[in-house]
């Protein structure tokens, strides 16, 4: 699929500029239309309620083959605090590495039962070196983000897999800023476990997510609220033993059904797309609106690798927002920046007019 092709599958951005999906992204019209479809067939009466609780397994398969796991190494969860909360509670109290600056839902579950190595930004950026530092054979995780959703900064994992090697500690990434607009080289990272939400970059309605374990850590994994998914299928509804599930599927998440009908006619549009080709296209455009705004004297809050996600320091934010928003641009402020993110559904007219916009905003044109 062509990036004119995928980009017509959204009716949102036949009026608007839609630069905000490190927020949330505008619906897929297949993704809309199976969900309308679900509550047409509520609404009449129509629909099958086992068919709707087969979705979460369906979506399951598909993101394990998107991957490249099998798909017993996946869970399908709620979301992302949710995933990194059943690692959390899966291992042993010890010492857990996480950037100080980090999403709450990569930060917070860490916290409530680890004790926590809080990692300060530098320069405006969590730096891979600090992170490493931070590291000695009493640490038993890190936790990162490939993207960093603050700064837009793609983090080494392949460096921060070595080190944490060296020091005998497992790997957590977050890939909920990053999968579906990057690649995702796994037998480099070999992360012990992996986590997405889905509703950003892979498009899915928010409630949909996934732990991916490494099958040696599976029979560890324990579930934080179980309840009759959490069984070897077929489940059973009353009464028994709890008998967990051999693989992943014992911390399954009883599914939200629309959630999961969405997921998988989202996921199935990852499928009929280059992943090679989508990245090339999405960091070329932030390249380009990075160097575009340079020009205009706005710089990326940090110096390290680039990403499919571009992060302006200014001290003009809530002007910026106002520029955006009159130009129709969808971007997020965030205080001392503001924030950009470029899909596949991207193109070189949005970066010119996010440019547009930032030349008013900063002097640099008429509105």
């Amino acid at each position: 699929m062509t990036p004119e092709e995928f980009r017509g599958l959204f009716p949102a951005l036949r009026e608007q500029v839609w630069l905000d999906t490190p927020g949330a992204p505008p619906g897929a019209e297949p993704v809309v239309t199976v969900m309308r479809e679900a509550l047409e067939g509520w609404s009449s009466g129509a629909f099958d309620w086992l068919d709707w609780d087969g979705a979460a397994a369906r979506a399951r398969q598909l993101f394990a083959d998107l991957v490249g796991v099998p798909a017993g190494t996946v869970t399908t969860m709620s979301s992302l605090a949710e995933a990194a909360a059943t690692v959390a509670a899966s291992l042993p109290r010890g010492r857990v590495v996480v950037a100080e600056q980090d999403f709450r839902s990569n930060r917070f579950p860490w916290l409530a039962r680890h004790d926590v190595v809080s990692v300060p930004a530098r320069d405006g950026a969590t730096r891979v070196e600090d992170l490493i530092a931070a590291l000695d054979d009493d640490v038993v995780l890190l936790a990162v983000s490939e993207v960093t959703s603050r700064e837009g900064q793609r983090l080494d994992l392949v460096a921060l897999r070595a080190a944490t090697d060296r020091v005998g500690a497992r790997l957590f990434v977050n890939l909920t800023q990053s999968l579906g607009a990057l690649r995702f080289d796994l037998a480099a990272v070999r992360p012990d476990y992996l986590a997405v939400h889905g509703y950003k970059w892979l498009l899915c309605p928010r409630g949909a997510a996934w732990l991916v374990t490494r099958p040696d850590r599976v029979p560890g994994l324990r579930p934080l609220a179980p309840g009759w998914k959490s069984t070897a299928a077929p489940h059973g509804y009353f009464g028994g033993a709890l008998d967990l599930a051999p693989d992943a599927a014992r911390c399954d998440a009883s599914p939200a059904w629309f959630s999961w009908l969405g997921a998988g006619a989202a996921l199935r549009l990852f499928h009929a797309v280059d992943p090679a080709r989508v990245e090339r296209h999405v960091v070329g455009l932030a390249g380009l609106l990075t160097g575009e705004a340079a020009a205009l004297g706005l710089r990326r809050v940090h110096d390290g690798p680039a990403s499919h996600i571009v992060v302006l320091a200014t001290a003009n934010a809530d002007r910026i927002a106002r520029s955006l928003a009159d130009h129709g641009v969808r971007a997020t402020a965030l205080g001392d920046r503001v924030r950009f993110g470029f899909h596949y559904f991207n193109d070189e007219s949005d970066v010119a007019a996010a440019v547009r916009a930032l030349a008013a905003a900063t002097g640099h044109g008429s509105s």
